[in-house]
């Protein structure tokens, strides 16, 4: 789950990092009259939307005057603001986030983030602020600075000295630096995060370290544990098909290509998707419909799957095991009949109750086509897509 950046500030803050003041707004006026109540000689209007590279994009704009901050908002809000992470059909803006300026004499970067590897937390820092934290990590390695934590132990003061001397932070502002590390480290334990992210961390010529912006994912297992993280959710930056496949206690994810794929089990999803590449073609979805799929839940991850314009054909593939094929091939054969399926179908199934649920498709009276292997099944779904 991702969040906006103005709440990522409200978590950091409550947690003692400090930021910019800021607003939320959801309306011109309502920037203007922020921009006012926050005072000074200049502002930033900032698109929120759940995508990074909003400057490059247009989303972020610089303000000395009132009628500037008016400008601005009412350009930047309701834009279909496109960057490099929204990919070419953007994203709409319905949030700003209006804040005061800042002295910024250096811009650097930190996150807390999973490191698998290592099954520590990794702190990375850089001097380079401000960037695409990946093209620094292509172009220039070596100004990447890491350290890993055991979570046993947290991130200690010689670890967070270590990262802000790294990055070149003055003498002067190491140990504030190293409080804005530890506060960061903490937020990111404390919320599930998977990734908490400040980039630009900034020096001002006060000598302060401050959070520019942030970003942060948390880990969706976890968010039963925080439903003051859960109300930070905003459906409009979600994708339509996968909050209703969510309702459903459905695994979707929609994806560029023209089979939809429906499996139990999210190995078998993934394998499923390599399969269907081997052999030519690009999968539409991810899809897992778990272990305890009923007649409803086939049902309505049909109609999901065919709400994309793109699908030309479906691949079933089940492994009856705590599933048993003959509650899948039920849930097939009805979800086919209500949506009156006109595209390919091809249904794979092995394991528990493996021949009555082949037996229930082919009583079924559709055109169905079915398959004992996954190539066979890649095979002749990719053949009758084309």
């Amino acid at each position: 789950m991702k969040i906006h950046e103005y709440q990522a500030k409200e978590l950091l803050r409550k947690y003692g990092v400090v930021t910019p003041r800021g607003f939320h707004c959801v309306s011109v006026d309502a920037a203007v009259k922020a921009a006012e109540e926050l005072g000074g000689k200049i502002w930033v209007v900032k698109a929120q939307i759940h995508a990074g590279g909003r400057g490059k994009g247009g989303g972020v704009k610089l303000a000395r005057s009132l009628d500037e901050v008016r400008q601005h908002a009412n350009d930047i809000l309701g834009m279909q603001l496109v960057t490099h992470q929204t990919g070419p059909e953007g994203q709409k803006v319905r949030n700003l986030l209006i804040e005061e300026g800042a002295d910024i004499k250096h811009e650097y970067y930190v996150a807390a983030l999973t490191d698998r590897a290592t099954q520590t937390v990794a702190m990375m820092a850089s001097s380079e602020g401000g960037m695409d934290i990946e093209e620094v990590a292509h172009s220039t390695p070596e100004k990447i600075i890491k350290v890993f934590v055991d979570p046993l132990v947290g991130l200690t003061d010689a670890q967070a000295t270590d990262l802000a001397k790294g990055i070149g932070v003055p003498e002067g502002s190491v140990a504030k630096a190293v409080d804005a590390f530890k506060k960061l480290y903490t937020c990111y334990m404390e919320t599930d995060a998977s990734l908490a992210e400040i980039n630009p961390l900034i020096l001002e010529g006060n000598g302060n370290i401050k959070a520019l912006d942030a970003k942060f994912n948390f880990d969706s297992n976890a968010l039963y544990r925080h439903p003051e993280i859960v109300d930070f959710r905003d459906f409009d930056e979600e994708d339509a098909d996968e909050i209703e496949a969510s309702k459903f206690d459905l695994a979707y994810i929609s994806l560029d290509g023209n089979i939809g794929c429906l499996v139990n089990g999210a190995g078998l999803a993934m394998a499923t998707m390599d399969t269907i590449k081997l052999f030519g073609a690009e999968p539409a979805n991810f899809l897992d419909v778990g272990g305890g799929a009923t007649t409803e839940k086939v049902t309505e991850a049909f109609k999901i799957m065919l709400k994309n314009p793109k699908v030309k054909g479906i691949l079933v593939n089940i492994f009856g095991g705590i599933m048993r094929c003959d509650t899948i091939a039920t849930g097939v054969v009805a979800a086919a009949k209500e949506v009156h399926l006109s595209v390919p179908l091809v249904v794979r199934m092995k394991g528990t109750n493996e021949d009555l649920g082949k037996k229930i498709l082919a009583d079924s009276g559709l055109p169905i086509i079915t398959a004992d292997t996954m190539a066979e099944a890649a095979t002749k779904i990719v053949a009758a897509v084309k």
